[in-house]
């Protein structure tokens, strides 16, 4: 991998906010630095079309499981997660979660 500069910017980040977003181009790198620097906390990708469907059927359930916090990859294909999320936060706004 190569070593990003991002790392510790988007470590703090997750200090001082319950949620961290990284966006940039396709291919840029963004899945491999959010893997890398949240090693800890499982890797959900929507682009799987199970993982969509499993959200839409109960998205409270599905995050529920990921109430320790997760990376969410590819996001962008499920829109309506991001009002879920920030009711989540609303409600338990520790620092890092997702």
């Amino acid at each position: 991998m190569i070593k990003r500069s991002a790392s510790a910017p988007i470590r703090e980040a997750a200090k001082s906010f319950p949620l961290v977003a990284i966006t940039g181009p396709r291919q840029s790198g963004k899945t491999t630095l959010s893997r890398h620097v949240f090693d800890d906390r499982p890797y959900v990708s929507f682009e799987d079309p199970y993982v969509r469907q499993r959200f839409e059927e109960d998205p409270r359930g599905f995050l529920a499981v990921y109430e320790e916090g997760a990376v969410f990859d590819e996001a962008q294909r499920c829109p309506e997660l991001f009002s879920y999320l920030q009711g989540q936060v609303d409600g338990d706004s520790r620092m890092g979660r997702l």
